[in-house]
């Protein structure tokens, strides 16, 4: 009877042929449902990118024309009123006047006077002088004429002998004063006056002018009136307000035509240059914003208060007579921008060993270069 002869494996190969099975198995497994790292990541795109600088600032008339008294007084009428617009030679307000007219009429006065003298001087004497000075001149003219005559009568008598030496040299003594007495008359007459009388008259003509022109400019400085079309801004006096001296009596300017003076901290002066935009924001208005430029970039560091900063100036250029003088703002200075650049964030870059990002791709990490 045939027997069939079974052969048994050796445990140790079974035991070694079940683990690798199992190690395949796992390593199957783990490579299928391995875990993933998460990372954060951030779309790229092209957006503009803008650096700005910005501080406080007080807005200030580039034109302006503030009204103060030339003389103690008291303040007679105002005819304006805050926020009205005003023309050219308008009258605003005037001061009690009444000092000012008696001094125009003294200067005009001594004008008149100045001005008599030196037609005096060229006409030789005034008109009552030159009538008296014609009737002692036709009398003297009389007295050397009868002079004349005595002279020749007593010259024929003496050749008869009825008429001395002495009375005929009598006789030519006084022709001789009538003939002298005419002479002066006559030079009376035209060289009355020389070349420094006339100059004296001249320069005191010219003073008496000065006087007069200097008491008409304190009178127009009592009648104060616009010396340009603007906006009255500040009244700061009342009708019969006594006012000292150089006290403030109004304040017009074009506020159309306005800038903003600004004090940048010393970090912040290298990047201000002339025509860089700006933005100007007011509180009392916040829905409102004004543009405008830099005008005049800072050219020296200056101490204010505690702080060492340079001053810019700042052109308004779309003032609208709504952004009032003296009002504290916020200017925002651009002082550069990009259009259209690839933007990513900022924890996106790195730059050990240069610029770089890692894109995902396949997700999978790759370092790419920025530039």
């Amino acid at each position: 009877m045939p027997t069939t002869e079974t052969r048994r494996l050796n445990p140790v190969m079974l035991w070694g042929i079940f683990l690798a099975i199992i190690i395949i198995g796992f390593i199957i497994v783990r490579s299928s449902t391995r875990d993933l790292i998460g990372v954060r990541v951030a779309v790229v795109d092209h957006q503009n990118i803008v650096s700005s600088v910005s501080n406080l600032g007080k807005v200030e008339p580039i034109e302006e024309f503030p009204a103060s008294a030339a003389a103690p007084g008291v303040v007679e009428k105002i005819y304006v009123h805050v926020g009205q617009q005003v023309k050219a030679g308008q009258l605003l307000l005037k001061m009690d006047d009444a000092d000012a007219v008696a001094k125009i009429a003294a200067a005009n006065a001594a004008v008149h006077t100045a001005e008599a003298t030196l037609h005096d001087i060229s006409q030789g004497g005034s008109q009552d002088e030159r009538i008296g000075l014609s009737g002692d001149l036709r009398h003297a003219e009389q007295q050397q004429q009868q002079a004349a005559k005595d002279l020749a009568a007593f010259k024929a008598l003496q050749e008869k002998g009825a008429a001395s030496a002495s009375e005929v040299a009598s006789a030519e003594q006084r022709l001789l004063t009538a003939e002298s007495s005419v002479t002066g008359l006559q030079a009376r007459s035209t060289q009355r006056y020389g070349a420094t009388d006339r100059t004296r008259a001249q320069a005191q003509l010219a003073d008496a002018r000065a006087a007069l022109a200097a008491a008409q400019a304190a009178y127009a400085n009592d009648n104060i009136r616009a010396p340009f079309a603007g906006t009255v801004y500040s009244i700061p006096v009342s009708a019969y307000d006594f006012v000292p001296a150089g006290e403030n009596l109004l304040d017009l300017a074009d506020l159309n035509r306005i800038q903003v003076r600004a004090y940048f901290d010393e970090p912040e002066i290298g990047k201000l240059a002339v025509g860089q935009p700006v933005k100007i924001v007011w509180d009392a208005k916040p829905t409102q914003t004004w543009h405008g430029h830099i005008s005049r970039a800072p050219s020296t560091v200056i101490t204010y208060g505690t702080r060492n900063v340079g001053e810019c100036i700042i052109a308004v250029d779309d003032a609208r007579g709504d952004l009032l003088p003296n009002t504290n703002v916020t200017v925002t200075v651009t002082t550069s921008q990009r259009f259209n650049v690839l933007s990513v964030p900022r924890e996106a870059l790195h730059t050990e060993g240069g610029d770089f990002v890692f894109r995902v791709v396949n997700n999978r990490l790759v370092r790419t270069p920025f530039r």
